[in-house]
């Protein structure tokens, strides 16, 4: 089944774009800053939200490790 189509999986999958995006915007600025608009400037808002969020986006991830254990 597609991520799409499962609520927890496009969770997940949103919340590892996030995670990903904050990691290579720590590592290599350059790559996520030039794209701002247009499709790939999702990437720099994932990157955005990671950084400011950081402590809830940490808690969602951790609750979504328990819930996916859990099962």
């Amino acid at each position: 089944m597609s991520a799409l189509f499962n609520f927890q999986s496009l969770l997940l999958v949103i919340l590892l774009v996030i995670c990903t995006c904050t990691y290579v915007r720590g590592i290599m600025p350059r790559l996520i800053d030039r794209n701002k608009e247009g499709f790939l400037g999702l990437f720099w808002m994932s990157a955005r939200i990671g950084e400011r969020l950081s402590p809830y986006v940490a808690l969602a991830c951790v609750a979504m490790a328990v819930k996916i254990l859990m099962e």
